[in-house]
C-alpha cells in the first residue's frame, strides 16, 4: 500500500510466523499486512499533540456506531412516538441514560475534533500537493459529518429539533426554481411529521456506516502518501521517521486517556453544556421558541444564513463557506507549506479563526443589532482569506528559511 521512501529503509524485517498465524498468513497476508501499516508503517519524528485527533475521531466514530445500534433498536421514528420513546430509553431501558449520553456528548465532541484536525491541517499545509486527495477526502467527511449530525439532531423530535428542521427546510424551500420541490421532498409532504422523521431516520443511520467507508479511503491515502509533518518537509532520511509503534502507539493512547477524561467530566458533571434545555420538551407546532438556534457546531454558518438579507443568498453563502475549502489546495500556491514559515499568512489563518468564532456569537444572537454588522465584517474576512489575502500573499511573501531536514531541525545530523 504505501511507496517506497528511503525513509522507510530502516524498518526490521518481521519475524517468520508459524501455527495458526503462518497458515493464515500463508492465503490470506492480513498479519503482515496490518504489521506493515500499523506497527512498522514510519511516520515523521517531530507530530505534535494536533496529530492524536485523527486517532481520537477514529475511536469516537466507533463509540457512536455502537452506541447508535442499540439506541435505533428502542427509537420510534413517528410524529407521536419519536418523543416519547426517546424519554422511553432515558427513564426505563436499563443503562439507557448513558448510551444516550455517550451518544450525544460523542457526537459535540467529534464535531469539536474535527474541527482542531481541520485547523491542523490549514495551519500546517496539509493540503498541498502530493495530499490534495487527503484533503479533499477529508472535507467530503466533514460535509457527511454534518449532514450526520444534523439528521441525528432532528431524531429527538423536540422543541428545538422541530423548529430546527423548520428553520432549514423554509430555507431550502428559498432556492429559485427547484426549492419548493426540494422543500417537499425533505419534509415529505405539507407539514413536518412521520415521513420527515422516518427519512432522517434512515438517513442518519445509512450516512454513519458511509462515514466509516469514508475513513477508511481518507486513513488509505494517509498509508499511500505519508503523513503531513509541523515543519511542512517531507522525511529525507531514517533519522527523520519513527516506527508507528511504540512510539505514536503510546503517544495516541496518551491523548485517548486525557480526551476521555474530557468526555466523561462533560458526560457526567456538565452535560447542559451541550444541549439545549428547550429540546426536552416536545415540539409543538403551535408554539414557536423564544430562541431558535442550531447546535454550537453549526453556528458560525447560522450567523452567515441570517446575515445575508435573503434566505437563499444566505444559505448560499453557508454553502459556499464549506465548498470554498474543496479549492484551497489550488488557491494557495506557495511552496511553503507550513505556516510556522509564513508569518503573513499565519496572521492571516489566526484572523480566520477570530473570524469564525465572531460568526458563532453573532449566530448565538441571532445576527441582530452589533452583531448583524459583525457577522457582514466576518463573513468578508472569511471569503477574502481564501479568495484575496492567500492568492495574493502566497507569491509575495518572504518566507523564512526550511531547515534541510526533520532531524537536523531537533538538532540532529
Amino acid at each position: 500500500m504505501t511507496q517506497p521512501d528511503p525513509a522507510n529503509k530502516a524498518t526490521p524485517a518481521a519475524p517468520a510466523m508459524t501455527g495458526l498465524a503462518g497458515w493464515i498468513e500463508a492465503r490470506l497476508p492480513v498479519i503482515s499486512a496490518f504489521r506493515a501499516e500499523y506497527i512498522d508503517f514510519r511516520l515523521p519524528r517531530n507530530l505534535n499533540g494536533l496529530w492524536n485527533f485523527g486517532a481520537i475521531l477514529t475511536v469516537v466514530l466507533l463509540l457512536m456506531l455502537a452506541t447508535g445500534i442499540f439506541l435505533a433498536m428502542n427509537y420510534t421514528p413517528t410524529n407521536a412516538g419519536a418523543f416519547l420513546s426517546v424519554e422511553a430509553i432515558d427513564r426505563q431501558l436499563a443503562g439507557g441514560w448513558l448510551l444516550r449520553a455517550m451518544h450525544m456528548t460523542g457526537a459535540n465532541l467529534f464535531l469539536a475534533a474535527l474541527y482542531v484536525h481541520l485547523f491542523r491541517g490549514l495551519y500546517y499545509g496539509s493540503y498541498k500537493a502530493p495530499r490534495e486527495l487527503l484533503w479533499l477526502s477529508g472535507l467530503v467527511l466533514l460535509v457527511m459529518v454534518m449532514a450526520t449530525a444534523f439528521a441525528g439532531y432532528m431524531l429527538p423530535w423536540g422543541q428545538m429539533s422541530y423548529w430546527g428542521a423548520d428553520v432549514i427546510t423554509k430555507a431550502v424551500g428559498a432556492i429559485p426554481g427547484i426549492g419548493p420541490s426540494l422543500e417537499h421532498i425533505m419534509a415529505g409532504g405539507d407539514h413536518l411529521g412521520d415521513v420527515f422523521l422516518h427519512r432522517f431516520f434512515v438517513l442518519h443511520f445509512l450516512l454513519a456506516f458511509l462515514v466509516v467507508g469514508v475513513v477508511g479511503l481518507h486513513v488509505t491515502i494517509v498509508h499511500v502518501n505519508g503523513s503531513n509533518n509541523p515543519l511542512g518537509i517531507e522525511p529525507r532520511t531514517p533519522k527523520d521517521t519513527v516506527p508507528f509503534y511504540p512510539y505514536y502507539i503510546s503517544k495516541d493512547l496518551v491523548g485517548l486517556i486525557v480526551f476521555a477524561m474530557v468526555f466523561a467530566a462533560l458526560m457526567f458533571f456538565w452535560p447542559n453544556v451541550l444541549i439545549e434545555a428547550d429540546n426536552y420538551t416536545p415540539a409543538d407546532p403551535m408554539h414557536t421558541p423564544a430562541d431558535i438556534e442550531p447546535e454550537w457546531y453549526f453556528l458560525p454558518f447560522y450567523g452567515l444564513l441570517q446575515s445575508v438579507p435573503s434566505k437563499f443568498g444566505g444559505l448560499l453563502a453557508s454553502a459556499a463557506s464549506l465548498l470554498i475549502l474543496f479549492a484551497l489546495p489550488w488557491l494557495d500556491r506557495s511552496p511553503v507549506r507550513s505556516m510556522r514559515f509564513r508569518p503573513l499568512c499565519r496572521i492571516g489563518l489566526f484572523g480566520l479563526v477570530a473570524a469564525f468564532i465572531l460568526l458563532a456569537a453573532a449566530g448565538k444572537h441571532h445576527a441582530q443589532g452589533g452583531w448583524l454588522i459583525v457577522a457582514r465584517l466576518a463573513g468578508i474576512y472569511y471569503f477574502g482569506y481564501f479568495l484575496v489575502l492567500l492568492p495574493l500573499v502566497s507569491r509575495k511573501e518572504k518566507t523564512r528559511p526550511l531547515p534541510s531536514s526533520i532531524a537536523a531541525a531537533q538538532g540532529e545530523h
